[in-house]
């Protein structure tokens, strides 16, 4: 396997494909390496071409999570969002860039069984042990979306700066269909630059998990508020970081008969998040 570090974000979008694949902090891509889920022969690093450091609401998308939670600036959900994140070790390594866009930790699409992800006709979680899976959108693919800032990220309503254009967090993310089994909308070799992330008059991150520490998230809430305006965002439910148009949603839930535990985790971590936004 080869490493290249090109000089710039040109080169780099331009070594990526036919067997290259992008390396940031490498916290989530290593591990894929190491499983055979993500076959590569050579490794792009981006560490010289992607920004680092935070300038004003501007975030870049080489900052690693580790920095982002020291950061006073920071809006607090952001903050708290990335201090829940995984382990020290990891937040040190890991970037915010790439922690967007990880992979689902489902035990079944990670042992590679011929999922709806893979490429397959059904999910096999919908059928199999599925506890730690979606409550939304989990029609075809019940896995559980795994990043805690994304979420946050979706309820600061923030957006990207990509080496080809702009979008929402929100609009970066998609559920999978027959068509595309991708969940987010990059295309082909694109690379998140910067972050551009909107200062609220008050913002939380909430999360339920089975240990008290370094845990993915069974239920994540983050709430923002914007003069009158509080914008709600749950990780840990869905295949995609999901955006709550309002509480009462919480009841069009959809769970699987060993997520429906996760509906009565999400109601008081509502309830708590509007709270300490003053909503």
């Amino acid at each position: 396997m080869r490493l290249l570090r090109p000089d710039s974000v040109e080169a780099a979008t331009a070594a990526l494909g036919n067997g290259s694949v992008a390396l940031g902090g490498g916290t989530d891509l290593v591990p894929l390496l190491r499983d055979r889920i993500v076959e590569a022969d050579t490794l792009v690093e981006l560490r010289q071409v992607v920004p680092r450091g935070v300038q004003g609401t501007t975030i870049g998308a080489g900052t690693t999570l580790a920095e982002l939670e020291a950061d006073p600036e920071i809006p607090a959900a952001l903050r708290e969002a990335c201090t829940l994140a995984a382990s020290p070790q990891l937040r040190s390594m890991g970037t915010i860039g790439g922690n967007l866009l990880q992979a689902t930790r489902c035990w079944y699409w990670r042992l590679k069984y011929p999922c709806f992800l893979h490429g397959g006709d059904r999910c096999h979680a919908r059928e199999g042990a599925h506890r730690e899976h979606a409550i939304f959108g989990n029609a075809r693919c019940a896995s559980a979306h795994p990043s805690d800032p994304a979420a946050a990220l979706l309820a600061l309503g923030a957006t990207l700066r990509t080496d080809r254009r702009e979008l929402s967090v929100e609009r970066l993310y998609r559920l999978p269909t027959e068509d595309d089994r991708d969940v987010t909308a990059l295309e082909p070799g694109e690379l998140i630059l910067e972050l551009d992330v909107p200062r609220p008059e008050a913002s939380v991150y909430l999360k339920a998990m089975d240990r008290a520490r370094f845990s993915f998230a069974l239920v994540g809430v983050a709430a923002a508020r914007f003069g009158g305006e509080t914008r709600l965002a749950l990780a840990g439910v869905a295949p995609i970081p999901w955006l709550l148009a309002s509480p009462d949603e919480l009841e069009r839930a959809t769970p699987l008969p060993g997520t429906a535990f996760k509906v009565d985790l999400a109601r008081p971590l509502l309830r708590r998040a509007l709270e300490a936004v003053g909503a």
